[in-house]
């Protein structure tokens, strides 16, 4: 019996709606591939598809921050240049 693989699919979803939706479709994408290559039998298909659907959620949720952190700090150097 092999290892389970987690698809991400939760925080693929999550990070579509809730973050940066472009890069939260593509992690979709991925998390929808790990099942399809588990049953074929590829594992490191499977395994590939889980890593790369993990980073792209990863990447829609930091993106979310990033843009927020610089509007706060865009917000205090339009305040402090007053």
């Amino acid at each position: 019996m092999s290892q389970p693989i987690p698809t991400h699919l939760v925080w693929a979803i999550l990070s579509t709606l809730l973050c940066c939706w472009p890069l939260g479709v593509v992690s979709i994408v991925y998390a929808c591939r790990v099942d399809r290559h588990r049953a074929e039998g590829d594992l490191d298909g499977a395994l590939e598809a889980s890593r790369k659907a993990g980073l792209w959620a990863l990447w829609s949720a930091l993106s979310v921050a990033i843009i927020f952190g610089l509007f706060v700090l865009f917000a205090l150097l339009g305040e402090l240049l007053k």
